[in-house]
Formats: structure tokens, sequence, C-alpha cells
């Protein structure tokens, strides 16, 4: 009765907030939807495998297990949802999977509605997705429901003194696929015992991206010759005041800057601070892009395969609420450079455990590494290697899960 009073509470105040905020907006009418496009999509001979997602970084992980699938079980259907429009705007026309929707909030009603209309035969819960009311409802109907990647920690509710009525919902796994050892105690503490150590299907993930890599002749061309080049990705403005005046009393160095946020201020912005050549991707030539130092990528989803053509990454976030991807460089075998703001990630702790990842405090500190790194060959070196061998040492989460799943 209190978390069902409380969802309510939230579902009001995610209503309200529809009023003033457009991605709050999305969200709600994409719930709204979620039942008509069950309606209109969902083959009621087929049997479909639910994958839950709250945004774009958990589909992330959960890709690799939906594509295993599909590719291994083509008789099943694929069912992803969203929490976040973040998620779903970016993925709505997701090929890997046959119906993509919201994923309504977890009231009684809705529970029961989105699950009669879905008739899923299994669950996936990605990372750190427990909601009660539909974890309750998959489990009183005795469809298999697993938790993958999910990542758990002492502060979490499950573990607190008061959480002992809420920590009941663990007990509807069927399996927790999880990514440490701490996890698997903390969960052993209070009674739940049906876990694996599996890991994070990302490393699986970006082992794939690296195979299947595009080749990119633009960026092959603006790089040329040249052996001291850094790939900044996802980058913010504070990031780039830091990597930016390196890369101006540098000449002998090229960048690739690929922003998080797509726009003409912040394009503007980077063009502002830049006292060397510069070319648009967008607007690259094979004429003209050798003739710059900087490449600016002003467009998406090519950052995974610019990666191979550096020497050195820079991964942004890490001076505002957190650092992006790290391992879709690391996995080209290069050392990777972030802010530090990264203690909630773990690979990001893994890399710089291993040596492949160098965290940064200020725009000197910054300055000191990339002096290290290109004038001593064997530590760039040493260091690409060391970031390289995390993720391939990391991989196979896929297959331990698929080893106790049963299809």
């Amino acid at each position: 009765m209190i978390y069902n009073l409380a969802i309510y509470i939230y579902v009001s105040a995610v209503r309200l907030a529809a009023l003033f905020n457009k991605k709050v907006s999305k969200m709600v009418k994409g719930e709204k939807e979620a039942f008509s496009v069950l309606k209109r999509q969902i083959d009621p001979q087929a049997k479909y495998i639910w994958f839950h997602a709250a945004s774009l970084g958990e589909f992330e992980q959960g890709r690799p297990l939906i594509e295993l699938i599909r590719k291994r079980f083509p008789q099943y259907k694929i069912l992803q949802t969203f929490f976040s429009p973040s998620g779903y705007e970016v993925r709505k026309d997701y090929k890997g999977a046959d119906v993509v929707c919201y994923l309504p909030l977890d009231t009684p009603r809705n529970v029961r509605r989105f699950i009669n209309a879905a008739r899923p035969c299994m669950a996936f819960f990605i990372k750190y997705e427990f909601w009660k009311n539909y974890l309750s409802e998959l489990h009183r109907r005795g469809i298999p429901v697993y938790s993958v990647c999910s990542i758990f920690r002492p502060n979490q509710v499950f573990f607190r003194w008061y959480g002992a009525t809420y920590r009941n919902v663990l007990k509807c796994f069927s399996h927790l696929f999880v990514q440490n050892e701490e996890s698997v105690h903390l969960l052993e503490n209070v009674g739940v015992k049906n876990t694996t150590i599996a890991g994070d299907t990302r490393f699986d993930r970006v082992l794939e991206i690296c195979q299947e890599a595009k080749e990119l002749p633009l960026v092959k061309l603006f790089k040329g010759n040249n052996h001291q080049t850094l790939v900044a990705g996802s980058s913010w403005a504070p990031d780039e005041d830091i990597f930016i005046p390196y890369f101006n009393a540098h000449p002998e160095m090229k960048l690739v800057i690929a922003p998080h946020v797509i726009d003409e201020s912040h394009l503007h912005e980077i063009e502002s601070k830049l006292q060397r050549p510069a070319v648009r991707y967008t607007q690259a030539t094979p004429e003209n892009v050798g003739q710059a130092d900087c490449l600016i990528i002003d467009c998406f989803g090519l950052l995974s395969s610019i990666y191979r053509y550096g020497e050195i990454a820079y991964i942004g976030g890490g001076f505002g609420v957190s650092i992006h991807n790290t391992l879709e460089a690391a996995v080209y075998g290069i050392p990777v450079i972030f802010g530090p703001n990264n203690y909630k990630f773990r690979e990001a702790q893994g890399l710089k455990g291993c040596g492949g990842g160098l965290e940064i405090q200020d725009e000197a500190d910054f300055h000191r590494q990339m002096d290290h790194l290109l004038s001593e060959e064997a530590y760039l070196l040493s260091a690409g290697k060391a970031a390289g061998d995390y993720v391939k040492n990391n991989a196979g989460a896929l297959e331990k899960i698929m080893s106790i799943v049963r299809l």
C-alpha cells in the first residue's frame, strides 16, 4: 500500500511536470500511447521476450543479449520498452526489436493491462530496474524474469533497516546476473542466492562494434601520417576548456572533437576557442580535410568508429554530471583520459587500476599526462595495451547468461 501510494503521488508529479517540461511531456504521451502500440503491433500467435531499459545506457547493455537471442532463437520476437525519452527517442526505430514502446508507470492497473497485452514468455530488466508491481505480477504469473548487468551497493533501499518489505521484490527474479562480488554478498545477506557474476555485456558489445567499425575515408585523410592524434568524444564545454588550449599550443598533434551536444551555438563556441585550422565533418571534402588540424564531428553515429584513428582518447563528462562511454575508445587499445567524476563507473575504475585509464583533476594535470604520453612512446603503448587488454579480459558476459537462461 505504501509503495502504491508513492507511485500514485509520483504519477501526479510527473503529469504536473509534463506541463512545463518537453522531455517529461514526451514520456507521459508515450506511456499513454504504449497500450495502443501493443494493440496494433503485438502478434497474438508469436512468443515475445521482453527487454526493459530505463534509458539509452541500459539499452546498450541489453542490446548484445537481444541480438544474440535473435540470432540463435529466431522463433521468438522481441519487445523493447523504455522509461526515458533519451532512450526511446534514439532507439524507437531499432531494427533488432519487433515492438518498441514506453513502459507505462508501475500502477497495478497499468501492470495488468500491459502484461495482458504484451503476453511475454520471458522478461529481462536491465541494471537498476526494480518496478515492484511489474515484477510481482510477472512472478505471480510464472513468467521467468531476469536482472542483467545489475550492481548492488550497501546504501540501496534493499539493504537498509527500513527496506525489509521492498527487498522482497528481489525474490521475484528467476536469476540475477550481477557485475561484481560485492553484489553477490549483499544479496546473500538478505536471503537472495540465485545470483551469478556475469560481468557487463558492454564489453562484449564494444568488441563487436570494434570488429564492425566503419572505414571513414575523410577521417583517414584528415589524420594522414600524423601519429599524435587525440580523439575527444562526448565533450562538453568544461572538457573543451581543458584540451583545446593544449592542442592550440602543440602544432605537432591533430585533434578530432565529437561534442556531446551538437547545435550551432556549441559548434560556434568550439570554433571560437580554436587557434588552428578546423573543419566540420559535414563540410569536409577530400580537398580541404587534409589542410585542417582539427576535425569537428557535427553529426551522430560515427564516434565509436572514429576512435580507431586516434593514439589517445579523451572522454567527456568528467567535469560535469559523469563521464561518458570509456569502453568504446579503450577497445581500440589506446589510453583513455577522463575527468574526476567517474567513481560510479566500474569500468572507469578498472581502467584506472590497470593503467589504461588516466584520471585528471584540472587543465594542468591534463597537460602533464599528455606531455608524458606524447614524449614517451613506451608509456603510450603500454597504457594503450592495458586499456585494450582490460576490455578483452572482461568480455564473456553473454555466454555466462545464456548458459543459465533456458529458451
